[in-house]
């Protein structure tokens, strides 16, 4: 499925969400589930905030689009990211039966949605997730190189 019009639009709403983790000085990643036209989950990285280590955008917004949703399977759902997701993370998409990821740049660290490794499409699972990305890579991944590059210039990590 190529990136739309509407693609477009949602990840700029991903991209703000990314935004709002800067207040808690956490890594700027954003994420929204997309149900039938309408935004029902939304995140942004709260590790540091909630000192949770699952508190990743992407986790986040999955939570809320279930409660909404009012089950686990997150079917007719497409989550916006804006980084490629981790193995937690993949992981999760797979077992909600996510149907479709659309992220904006990969994680050559981390990756796991065709990186690093591909949980999301991997064949022995019992789900495979659409993956499509590139959307405002750039930008993405400027978001995130300027903060840790603040983060070198206040000498932490």
């Amino acid at each position: 499925m190529p990136i739309t019009e509407d693609d477009k639009r949602w990840m700029r709403i991903a991209l703000a969400e990314a935004e709002r983790a800067l207040e808690f000085e956490d890594v700027p990643i954003g994420a929204i589930a997309v149900h039938k036209g309408e935004i029902i989950g939304r995140g942004y990285n709260r590790r540091e905030a909630d000192q949770d280590p699952t508190a990743h955008a992407e986790m986040i917004a999955m939570r809320q689009a279930a409660t909404v949703v009012g089950y686990w399977r997150l079917e007719d759902v497409t989550l916006y990211c804006t980084l490629e997701p981790c193995a937690m993370c993949a992981g999760a998409m797979v077992l909600a039966r996510l149907p479709r990821l659309v992220y904006a740049t990969t994680d050559p660290k981390a990756g796991a949605a065709g990186s690093v490794m591909d949980i999301t499409r991997h064949s022995s699972l019992n789900h495979q997730v659409t993956v499509e990305h590139g959307i405002f890579a750039d930008e993405a991944a400027e978001q995130i190189r300027s903060f840790f590059r603040k983060l070198r210039a206040q000498g932490q990590k």
